[in-house]
């Protein structure tokens, strides 16, 4: 068995022999790994070397008190769940214990039942603690690696343009000097272009991170926020020689959201439709009203999404790489952010791709439910 599918680790402390025996029988049978201990000195010493993940401890003992090995067991690991156990149980020994850093309390005598219930109930704490910790620390790392990322990408064309610039300032005078100045100029244009856009994308990620992404939920159809985004990238389009065609029903398809999160939804998987085809290739915009849900699907005739790297396609910063895959600006942002927004909606977004065909991306929203009418009841004569 590997280490990360290993069961628990139980550490029982008591004097008592035929505790100590009955519940090493009981824990074994839950698929627990047991160690038993005597007194508290041979019990912290085992604690040092298994590092359990819930010790039980008998309240009274000879030598180490019970409370004294909770405290230093904390001093070990502060994530241990303590279970105290006691043939003296009272309120007062209860609020002792917790105050020391148990976590539950069972006197003497118990049943079976019992003791599983709340070695179950200490090692779910437990669990919960450490996927916790186990996420602080995601988190770090992902603000680390964020900043990283973020200074990378804004000095990248902040220091084109400061290059850029300064060929300007230093243009000869000759007769071809407007044409290298327009281009230049062009340069500088399309770099902070960039740098707008990655601005966008992170305040975007910011606010989806914060919870404050979708400011209303109102009523909004679909078709003319859809065709409204194609339009505007006829140009675009016609400059990746890729053609743009939508399929529509005859019926609005509405659904409850945000006008502004709809937009930038549809823009990222429209610009990727078209940044991601083949010369000659087309993109496609259709949708239905099926089961209660607004369907749109957005689809390319490009080169497809190698198998390996779908799983990835909506986490953050995640870039396809590779050979013979099509070299295109962006954060790596746009699909993370796409998701989120559909999953604030309450619908999905999924993806079907083939080497060499194409991409794509369908996105379920549930489709507007007018409120029902208040209904007032009249007065009986």
């Amino acid at each position: 068995m590997s280490e990360a599918a290993a069961p628990d680790m139980i550490v029982v402390i008591d004097d008592d022999y035929a505790m100590r025996l009955s519940c090493s029988k009981i824990l074994s049978k839950m698929g627990l790994r047991v160690e038993v201990f005597e007194n508290g000195a041979r019990g912290l010493e085992g604690v040092t070397e298994l590092k359990p993940g819930l010790v039980v401890v008998d309240l009274k003992m000879p030598g180490i008190s019970g409370l004294e090995v909770i405290a230093r067991v904390h001093e070990i690991d502060p994530q241990i769940i303590m279970v105290v156990i006691t043939g003296y149980a009272t309120i007062d020994t209860a609020v002792e214990a917790m105050k020391s850093g148990a976590y539950d309390f069972l006197p003497k005598p118990f049943s079976p039942d019992e003791l599983r219930m709340i070695i179950n109930r200490g090692l779910d704490r437990r669990r919960l603690a450490l996927e916790s910790q186990r996420g602080e620390v995601e988190r770090a790392l992902l603000k680390r690696r964020f900043v990283t990322f973020v200074s990378h990408q804004l000095r990248t064309p902040l220091v084109a343009v400061h290059q850029y610039l300064d060929v300007l300032k230093h243009l000869d005078q000759t007769k071809d000097e407007p044409a290298r100045r327009q281009e230049w100029l062009d340069r500088c244009l399309k770099r902070t272009e960039e740098l707008q856009s990655l601005i966008t994308d992170w305040l975007t990620l910011a606010r989806v991170e914060g919870g404050t992404l979708i400011k209303e939920r109102v009523e909004v159809d679909l078709k003319p926020i859809v065709s409204g985004i194609l339009a505007s990238y006829e140009e675009m389009a016609a400059a990746e020689q890729v053609s743009l065609d939508v399929v529509w029903p005859e019926e609005a398809l509405c659904v409850c959201g945000d006008r502004n999160c709809v937009n930038v939804l549809f823009d990222n998987l429209i610009t990727n439709a078209i940044k991601y085809n083949k010369p000659g290739g087309k993109a496609t915009v259709s949708g239905c009203l099926s089961g209660g849900e607004v369907v749109i699907a957005v689809a390319d005739t490009g080169v497809g999404i190698p198998e390996q790297y779908r799983p990835f396609l909506f986490d953050e910063f995640f870039r396809i790489k590779g050979e013979g895959v099509k070299r295109t600006e962006g954060t790596g942002l746009g699909l993370h952010i796409s998701k989120k927004i559909v999953s604030e909606m309450g619908g999905s977004i999924e993806v079907e791709s083939q080497a060499g065909i194409g991409s794509t991306f369908r996105v379920r929203l549930p489709a507007w439910c007018a409120p029902a009418e208040d209904t007032k009841m009249g007065s009986w004569e």
